[in-house]
């Protein structure tokens, strides 16, 4: 592992201990979305970006889970493209999608896991 990359993951455990200070349950979920990415991707890059936790795949921003006041959103970058028969993703843009996320059990019955495999092209 690259001293880049052990860099880039302090940064990332740190930003889930201040989230987890401010809103125990937006750490959580953040944990949570963390895990369904690192359990089908072992080699997947993650990194703060834009105030939130962001996913990278061969150097390409894939998604990326933010925390909002009220609810968090996990956004897709290519999200335009995915399956969605349920109609769970949000947006208009020409691209992004995302999943506003207000529960921990939000997590399952929005099906983020199926989302989460189609950013990483499985």
């Amino acid at each position: 592992m690259s001293k880049d990359w052990e860099s880039e993951l302090q940064k990332v455990e740190n930003f889930i201990n201040d989230i987890q200070s401010v809103n125990p349950e937006h750490a959580k979920i953040i944990q949570l979305v963390r895990e369904l990415f690192t359990q089908e991707e072992a080699e997947i890059r993650q990194g703060i970006k834009y105030g939130g936790l962001c996913f990278f795949q061969e150097g390409v921003l894939i998604s990326g889970v933010f925390p909002y006041k009220h609810h968090l959103s996990i956004e897709f970058s290519h999200g335009s493209d995915f399956s969605d028969p349920s109609s769970e993703l949000e947006g208009q843009g020409k691209d992004r999608r995302h999943l506003k996320i207000f529960t921990i059990e939000d997590i399952t019955t929005k099906n983020a896991l199926y989302f989460v495999k189609q950013a990483l092209g499985e």
